[in-house]
């Protein structure tokens, strides 16, 4: 059966492709529907019924449910905030930057409803510096809707304000990660903080404070419309709804790709409507389902079989669905220059804050540097295994163990576990080097 997307929040962007950022497009298409839906529900039934019934799990990569991590906001403290993590970062994932540049107003339309919930006053969307047409849209986007009521003070009568500030980052990775992101809202250095406290209770200037993902925030309009239970139909057990997949790499129709969670990987690859098939009509050698944080998975059939379920893959394959992108490369590909490229990433993107981060990133990117250029010695692969399970103990196991404050250490350990999962005897065959080189080549 051809699988083909199940388009909610990528609706208006193909309806209306000519005009679906404006205002109009976007209110002759059933913006801002949800919001009044919202106001007349009440506050309470948001978070408590709506969105706990629909499932709702972070779309940025953690898969956190998102009614409970609004529920760990403190009862009686304000101000609290609302902070939209746009600073979208991870290598080929460029779903959010769609959403932000295609559709702003679904965007603020969610966080009208989501600060509702909250009882917050003050939202921040932190967006990656680079996304120059994202960041015009959005302040664009922001100013019709105060024109129209839909932002400011007394919005369409409710009697609730409602502010967002848009700002731009400097183009870190790192604070991607919430925390970080927080510091560099504030105006300090992007460097994640020590947990316990969490955002919740003490985040952006030391209150409440909840940070959710783009996709996640853009979801809640449809939600609020269709009804919780009614969303909670679509997906497959604790994946519910659907997710946009940033599909790339030899697939003959890379894109973004919103289906419904629960199709198998060999669903998204495969199917006409959606990858199409590999380059050449060669065959799948591995692919990365979760973005560059994920291990890797090969073409055997049980994982291209596999559905996108985020649950199901952290429990049987140890994996996960993470930010959304897939990366896919066929038999032609060398796996160790694959893992050296993305080790160089991360190695680059270390804020430095934590010593097994700061160091042993930098030493895996040079050991997989060796490797994958034919210049690796016999003990290498054992040593780069060594220097990973320092920064993520058990490095073939599950993530995220890990050693230091955010996940970013662990990351670089993720394709070094791939190759030793799947490519160990490739990867060992491209160690014949001397056992000893001089220090100036280490």
């Amino acid at each position: 059966m051809t699988v083909t997307e199940t388009r909610v929040i990528t609706k208006r962007i193909h309806d209306r492709p000519e005009d679906s950022w404006t205002i109009d497009g976007a209110l002759a298409s059933g913006a801002y529907e949800g919001l009044r839906a919202a106001f007349a529900m009440g506050r309470d039934a948001i978070g408590e019924e709506q969105v706990k019934a629909s499932g709702l799990r972070g779309r940025g990569g953690a898969g956190f449910p998102t009614a409970t991590k609004w529920s760990f906001l403190p009862a009686g403290s304000y101000p609290r905030y609302l902070v939209v993590n746009a600073d979208e970062g991870e290598p080929s994932t460029f779903k959010d930057r769609m959403l932000i540049e295609r559709d702003p107003h679904q965007l603020i339309e969610g966080i009208a409803i989501a600060a509702f919930a909250i009882e917050c006053n003050l939202a921040f969307v932190y967006i990656r510096g680079e996304f120059a047409l994202g960041y015009e849209r959005l302040e664009q986007a922001v100013a019709e809707a105060k024109a129209k009521g839909f932002l400011g003070m007394n919005i369409l009568g409710s009697g609730f304000d409602l502010d967002i500030v848009v700002h731009r980052g400097a183009g870190a990775y790192i604070c991607g990660e919430e925390t970080a992101l927080l510091e560099s809202l504030e105006g300090e250095r992007g460097m994640p903080r020590i947990r316990p406290p969490f955002p919740a209770i003490e985040g952006l200037y030391a209150k409440p404070t909840v940070v959710n993902n783009v996709e996640t925030i853009s979801t809640l309009p449809h939600i609020v419309r269709m009804g919780g239970e009614e969303y909670a139909k679509l997906g497959v057990d604790r994946s519910t709804g659907t997710r946009v997949f940033s599909l790339s790499g030899h697939v003959k129709r890379p894109g973004n790709y919103e289906v419904e969670l629960g199709v198998t990987f060999r669903d998204l690859l495969y199917s006409p409507e959606l990858g199409g098939g590999i380059t050449d009509d060669r065959k799948v050698k591995f692919f990365i389902p979760g973005g560059a944080s994920s291990q890797w998975l090969t073409g055997a059939d049980e994982h291209l079989d596999a559905p996108l379920d985020m649950d199901f893959l952290e429990q049987n394959l140890g994996v996960m669905l993470g930010s959304g992108a897939v990366m896919v490369f066929d038999e032609t590909v060398n796996p160790a220059l694959v893992a050296w490229r993305l080790a160089k990433f991360f190695a680059d993107e270390s804020c430095g804050k934590c010593t097994p981060c700061r160091e042993g990133t930098g030493w895996v990117e040079k050991v997989l540097y060796r490797i994958a250029h034919g210049q690796g010695r016999p003990q290498d692969f054992d040593m780069l295994l060594d220097v990973c399970d320092n920064i993520s103990p058990g490095v073939t196991t599950a993530p995220f163990a890990q050693t230091t404050i955010c996940p970013l250490g662990p990351s670089v350990v993720s394709p070094v576990a791939s190759l030793q999962k799947y490519f160990r005897d490739e990867v060992l065959a491209m160690c014949t080097g001397p056992s000893t080189i001089p220090v100036s080549a280490s």
